[in-house]
């Protein structure tokens, strides 16, 4: 038996934002980030909206891109001093994640942060709150998904909160709040959903289900992300719907080792200097990660059906995974996102030394490749890595070399 489960209600399209004032509650929480939602007033539209609804708003703001526990604990102390019934989550991923481990610890004050991570060990939520995310980026897909990452800086590891009890009530997939979006951000968070519809697609967990969300989703991002990255705000429309398809197929069929090492190594180098972003880490995995999975004939089957969907060419299963790692490194080339860690800079642009020296990444690499191997993203990857095999692969995604074993 398999589950598939999704928000209660998706409102999609320019202008949905407004459907805020049909929530029936009498006090919500605000979740927001850095600022781009008040500076561009969705913000106040939000308070607006959920104060035309009858309610008593409080805003949590200033969540950090890459969201602390810190960060987690303390808003989950305003909400137990506000007592709000609708937490509403807007903005990138970060404050969607955020909220969502906030509303587990607001319900459950006594939940620690390990407890949280236990992989579908959540206990029942919805006893004081219900959920409504807002994305402004196209990325992520926590509006639709049972998924948050949230940082220990003390360790320097992100880890994934799994259960589908923090997956949404109601989604807000507006593409008016996609338009802010920085050049940069649009590259990054293009490549992080590709990542999410390929990853799903060759998922051990795939199901009729999710199939074909994922298979439109990498068709809609091949067409609408090159072209939403230059400018063209109606392919930055059609990408807002297109990752938050992928969301939806990888929410229910998981996700994979791309994840698995962008999660354990987006943080580990921060003493050097700077994060690896995490959409900028699966664009520059995700070929060599395909690359090694190939070796296993049911997911190198199932590569050859995305490079068919995407008209690539290829007489074989074999030439056909060659042209979509070819497609994707060119994307990526598009983007302006570099090919391996070793010409990964500060600015996440490519240049011929990166941040990351490598001395640092061979010292911590067997950590990083323990790490990613407990990852919850591992066990429904196509083909499971040994410590040697994870070691070789990061030691790839390192220096750009092949991917031979």
């Amino acid at each position: 038996m398999a589950r598939f489960t999704l928000p209660r209600d998706l409102y999609h399209g320019k202008g949905s934002l407004e459907n805020l004032k049909n929530l029936k509650g009498k006090k919500a929480v605000i979740v927001v980030g850095g600022g781009a939602m008040k500076r561009n007033g969705f913000l106040q539209k939000a308070e607006d909206y959920l104060k035309e609804a009858g309610m008593e708003v409080s805003l949590i703001e200033g969540v950090e891109p890459d969201p602390s526990v810190t960060t987690v604990m303390n808003g989950a102390a305003k909400m137990l001093e506000f007592q709000p019934d609708w937490i509403v989550a807007m903005g990138g991923g970060s404050p969607i994640d955020a909220a969502k481990a906030m509303w587990i610890k607001y319900e459950y004050p006594d939940c620690t942060f390990e407890d949280m991570c236990k992989v579908f060990g959540i206990p029942e939520l919805r006893k004081k709150a219900h959920f409504c995310a807002i994305p402004s980026t196209s990325g992520t897909a926590t509006e639709v998904t049972a998924f948050s990452i949230i940082t220990d800086y003390d360790k320097g590891i992100k880890y994934p909160i799994a259960d589908f009890e923090i997956t949404p009530d109601v989604a807000i997939v507006d593409s008016d709040l996609a338009e802010t979006m920085p050049q940069k951000l649009t590259a990054h968070t293009g490549m992080d959903a590709i990542t999410h519809a390929i990853e799903a697609y060759v998922s051990t967990a795939n199901c009729d289900y999710t199939d074909p969300l994922a298979i439109h989703a990498i068709e809609m991002i091949m067409d609408d992300l090159v072209p939403s990255y230059n400018g063209d705000m109606e392919a930055r429309a059609r990408m807002h719907n297109a990752q938050c398809l992928a969301g939806m197929a990888f929410s229910n069929a998981l996700l994979g080792i791309v994840h698995s090492m962008a999660h354990k190594t987006g943080a580990i180098f921060q003493d050097c200097g700077a994060h690896i972003i995490h959409g900028a880490a699966n664009a520059m995995y995700l070929p060599k990660v395909i690359a090694f999975n190939a070796k296993d004939p049911t997911a190198k089957k199932r590569y050859g059906v995305i490079a068919d969907y995407m008209h690539l060419g290829g007489n074989n299963d074999d030439e056909k995974v060659e042209l979509l790692i070819k497609y994707l490194r060119k994307m990526n080339d598009d983007l302006k996102i570099p090919h391996c860690i070793k010409n990964y800079g500060a600015d996440s642009y490519p240049c011929e030394q990166g941040f990351v020296p490598e001395n640092v990444f061979l010292e911590r690499l067997p950590e990083i490749a323990k790490n990613a191997i407990l990852d919850a993203c591992t066990g429904s990857n196509p083909r499971q890595p040994s410590q040697e095999e994870m070691e070789k692969l990061l030691k790839c995604c390192y220096y750009d070399t092949e991917v031979d074993f």
